[in-house]
């Protein structure tokens, strides 16, 4: 019989604050560190979600502070990390998706640069009540299932 394995997911609902960034980062990189990735992976995984929610605390609330949302998902040898905010979206989505393009002369407009290099999939558009939707996800070697021991010999 072939069960299908169980869903695990977070939820994070943070203020748009600088210090929230950090925060999201190694919440998510401790929760994908269950599933079958390496160090190297895992620092990846930081990477692209501290890009992701670091685009919203700097750009989706000009002038004041809103929330961040940040869900995270394993299930079916993958990991699905979510960031999405209610802030002013992303006026021209193709073009923000570009290297080194920016809204801001101090960032180096390589956000999405680091995302699609360092996961398999990344999806950005509206989020569910306005704002950006950014989806990221990466696939993971599942772990083999564990042996007892041979009948007779045991535990």
């Amino acid at each position: 019989m072939n069960a299908r394995p169980p869903e695990n997911v977070i939820r994070l609902e943070l203020l748009s604050l600088p210090a929230n960034v950090g925060v999201a980062r190694n919440a998510v990189a401790t929760f994908a560190s269950q599933a079958d990735f390496t160090l190297a992976d895992i620092d990846e995984i930081r990477l692209a979600v501290s890009e992701a929610v670091t685009n919203a605390v700097v750009h989706a609330y000009p002038g004041r502070t809103g929330w961040v949302r940040v869900t995270a998902r394993l299930s079916e040898g993958q990991l699905q990390v979510e960031v999405e905010d209610e802030g002013i979206g992303i006026a021209d989505v193709p073009r923000a998706r570009q290297a080194a393009y920016t809204t801001d002369p101090e960032r180096m407009g390589l956000g999405f640069s680091f995302m699609e290099a360092f996961m398999d999939h990344v999806e950005v558009g509206p989020g569910a009540s306005g704002g950006t939707r950014v989806v990221m996800s990466r696939r993971f070697a599942p772990l083999p299932a564990k042996e007892g021991p041979a009948p007779g010999q045991g535990g």
